[in-house]
C-alpha cells in the first residue's frame, strides 16, 4: 500500500481528511520532537479507532511534514507513491481527481 493509500484509507476509517488529524495531533502537542510515535498511535487506536500500519503514515507526516523520500516514487513495488509530495486535504480534492 502506498503512502498516499494510507492517507486516504484513514480518510474512509475516520471521516476526516489528514489534515484535521495532523492539526489536531498539533493541538495536542504531538509534533514535538520528544513525544514518541508510540503515543500518537495510542492515540489514533483509541480515539480513532486506527491500526498501527495506518497510524504511522500519519505520524509521518505529524513528525515530518507531508514530504517522504523519493526511493518509492515511479518504482513498480505495492508502496510506490505516485510524488514525494503526500495530499492531505482529502480524496475528494485531489488533483489526480480533477
Amino acid at each position: 500500500m502506498s503512502f498516499q493509500a494510507y492517507l486516504d484509507a484513514i480518510e474512509d476509517k475516520t471521516g476526516l481528511i489528514p489534515r484535521e488529524l495532523v492539526d489536531r495531533a498539533k493541538e495536542r502537542g504531538y509534533d514535538d520532537p520528544s513525544v514518541k510515535a508510540g503515543t500518537i498511535v495510542q492515540w489514533l487506536a483509541d480515539e480513532h479507532g486506527l491500526g498501527r500500519g495506518h497510524a504511522m503514515a500519519l505520524v509521518h507526516v505529524v513528525k515530518k511534514g507531508p514530504r517522504i523520500s523519493a526511493k518509492h516514487v515511479g518504482t513498480t513495488g505495492a508502496h510506490r507513491d505516485a510524488s514525494t509530495e503526500l495530499w492531505l486535504d482529502g480524496k475528494a480534492t485531489h488533483p489526480r481527481n480533477a
